[in-house]
């Protein structure tokens, strides 16, 4: 029995199956916690999905309203959690990933726990983890799940299609190294299931507002600095500036991809300063310019080689200085 299997049976064998991700969702953690619900009930069984807080307004086309939100929901997430005989935790591999109320309530449960993750140095929380740092996504693992436990005649259009935005957002629309071989497999099984592809494009392409396209027109414009030394951009954007703009949660997504398209850039940096404090994204290009390691030693954060975040309680000009002192010692002079 291969572990996939023995999750497989471990669904069949529970009775209140809750499903949960890591705050600030993105298209990951939204996609493998449907693609895992949706499979779930193929199964015959239920499940109740329970996030920290709700999802940027671009995946909204997405059906979840039966997620059950902490910041909105605190009684019916705390009673999910007490009534739990399986704990799926997806997308992340720290308990303090799902903020602390929910951590409580996590760390509470006596059932079995069960992670499936792709990020680096998983802490040994759970009863069963599946932790392939090699994968793109925690969807592509959501597929493996499905296939390697002999189920994949049941990846049908409604599993798939959140998984194919799960591995689609977390790549960087496939730009990424995480983007193997393997992970262009999994895709053509998400097609073969009917997934279309072309409409996940567009609902994510398509779907900007007016304030969305000029904060980001003002942040390239106005915001954007170059150290042009080392060849790494950096954008900061204090709450006054989000509010100018009408910021909504998800509208400053792309701009480190933006500032990292531009010609002969090794890295991007942008930070934000939301609920108090200063929301950081690290993006890169190759294996020479990790961002991870300067997420977590200097900002509270990590994540991939070349797809960090982090976090600052500094000021803005406090995090944006402090930020310029280190891109030294983490990138080389040109």
């Amino acid at each position: 029995m291969n572990i996939y299997t023995q999750i497989v049976a471990e669904i069949k064998a529970a009775s209140h199956i809750v499903i949960t991700s890591h705050k600030s969702a993105d298209g990951d953690s939204i996609g493998s916690s449907l693609g895992l619900l949706h499979f779930i009930e193929k199964l015959g069984k239920t499940a109740t999905v329970c996030h920290p807080d709700a999802a940027p307004s671009f995946l909204y086309w997405l059906d979840t309203s039966s997620f059950r939100l902490m910041t909105d929901h605190p009684e019916e997430v705390t009673t999910a959690f007490q009534e739990a005989d399986l704990v799926f935790c997806l997308d992340y591999n720290a308990t303090n990933r799902i903020g602390p109320e929910m951590q409580a309530l996590l760390e509470a449960v006596t059932c079995k726990t069960i992670m499936i993750d792709h990020h680096l140095n998983p802490e040994e929380f759970p009863t069963l983890t599946v932790s392939e740092t090699t994968a793109s996504s925690t969807s592509e693992l959501i597929v493996e799940l499905i296939e390697q436990s002999g189920n994949g005649d049941l990846l049908d259009q409604k599993i798939g299609t959140p998984l194919y935005l799960g591995i689609l957002t977390d790549t960087g629309s496939f730009r990424f190294p995480s983007a193997k071989p393997r992970t262009h497999e999994v895709l053509a099984k998400l097609l073969r299931a009917g997934v279309e592809h072309h409409l996940v494009h567009e609902v994510l392409s398509d779907n900007n507002t007016a304030s969305r396209l000029r904060l980001q027109g003002y942040a390239m414009c106005e915001k954007l600095e170059i150290m042009e030394d080392y060849m790494v951009s950096v954008i900061s954007l204090s709450k006054e500036e989000l509010a100018k703009y009408d910021y909504q949660k998800g509208d400053t997504d792309n701009l480190a991809n933006q500032a990292l398209s531009i010609k002969g850039m090794k890295a991007a940096i942008v930070f934000s300063e939301r609920d108090g404090i200063m929301k950081i994204s690290f993006r890169s290009k190759g294996e020479e310019n990790p961002v991870n390691v300067l997420a977590s030693e200097h900002f509270h954060g990590g994540g991939h080689a070349n797809a960090s975040g982090g976090m600052s309680d500094l000021t803005v000009s406090e995090t944006l200085a402090k930020i310029k002192s280190l891109v030294p010692q983490y990138f080389s002079v040109l």
